[in-house]
C-alpha cells in the first residue's frame, strides 16, 4: 500500500466510525503502530483528523469556534441580563471557575470587588479582572485558541487537576433535552468536562437559542447541571422538562 493510499485508508476509516485507536488502525493498515503515530501526526497537522490519547478522532462534524468578537454582540442583551442575575449567586470568599464564554467575560465586567478566588481559562476574563485589588486570578495555561481567546488542550486540563472550586459558571454551544450540553469542538468539549469534575455547583448560563442544538463534542449530561440561568425567551414546556431533570431553572 502506498503511502498515500494509507492516508486516505485512516481518513476514511476514523470518519466512518468517529474515533479509532492506534491499535486499531495499525492491524487495518498492516503497519507497525508508530508509523501509524507518525501518519496521525501529519494528517492532524493538514487538519483531516485530531490527535486524541491513544489515537484520532474524525473533525468531518466538527464546527469552528465562532470568533470571540462576533459571540460577543449575538444575543448580548440576554447574556447581560444572564450574567447579572449570576453574579448575584457569588458570596465573599467564593472559590469560582469562568469559562471562556462571553457570558461569563459579562459577568466578569460586574463583578463587585469583592473577596473572591476566580480561576478561568480566559484571557478576556482574567483582564478584565486584573485591576480588582480584592479578586485572585488563576489562569489555566495551556494551547491558546485565537478565536475564543481561551486555554484549551492538555497543559489546561491537567492544572485544573490541581484545584476544587465551589462554583462554576460555564457556557456551551448547545444544549439537548436528551442527548445534553455540548460545544463545538473536542478541545472546549474536554477542558470543561474537567471543570465539571471539580465544582460543587455546576451552573449553565445559556441564552434561549442554544437550546435543542446538538453540537460537536459533548461536554456533561443535563444530571449534571444544577442550576440554569436562561432568558424569558424559553418556551415553558422546555422549563418543566428541564426542572424534571431536578435543575433549578431562572429566567431572566
Amino acid at each position: 500500500m502506498l503511502v498515500a493510499e494509507r492516508y486516505d485508508m485512516i481518513i476514511k476509516l476514523v470518519n466512518e466510525k468517529g474515533s479509532m485507536r492506534v491499535t486499531e488502525l495499525s492491524e487495518r493498515c498492516q503497519v507497525t503502530e508508530e508509523t501509524i503515530r507518525r501518519d496521525l501526526d501529519r494528517l492532524e497537522r493538514q487538519g483531516m483528523l485530531k490527535r486524541s490519547h491513544g489515537g484520532a478522532v474524525s473533525v468531518k462534524d466538527e464546527q469552528p469556534e465562532t470568533p470571540f468578537s462576533e459571540r460577543e454582540i449575538m444575543h448580548a442583551d440576554e447574556k447581560r441580563r444572564i450574567a447579572e442575575q449570576a453574579v448575584k449567586l457569588i458570596q465573599p470568599n467564593d472559590r469560582i471557575l469562568l469559562d471562556a464564554s462571553t457570558t461569563a467575560w459579562y459577568m466578569a465586567a460586574s463583578l463587585p470587588d469583592i473577596p473572591l478566588t476566580v480561576l478561568t481559562n480566559s484571557i478576556r476574563v482574567a483582564t478584565q479582572l486584573s485591576n480588582r485589588e480584592k479578586i485572585q486570578v488563576i489562569s489555566t495555561g495551556g494551547q491558546l485558541v485565537q478565536r475564543s481567546l481561551s486555554f484549551v488542550g492538555p497543559l489546561a486540563e491537567r492544572s485544573l487537576d490541581t484545584y476544587y472550586v465551589n462554583k462554576l459558571f460555564l457556557s456551551c454551544q448547545g444544549v439537548h433535552l436528551e442527548r445534553g450540553v455540548s460545544e463545538s469542538n473536542e478541545l472546549q468539549g474536554r477542558v470543561k468536562q474537567k471543570m465539571v469534575g471539580m465544582a460543587d455547583q455546576v451552573i449553565l448560563l445559556a441564552d434561549a437559542s442554544k437550546f435543542g442544538v446538538q453540537a460537536f463534542a459533548h461536554v456533561m449530561n443535563l444530571d449534571e447541571v444544577d442550576e440554569l440561568i436562561t432568558d424569558n425567551r424559553l418556551p415553558g414546556e422546555t422549563v418543566r422538562q428541564l426542572e424534571e431533570h431536578d435543575i433549578r431553572v431562572t429566567l431572566v
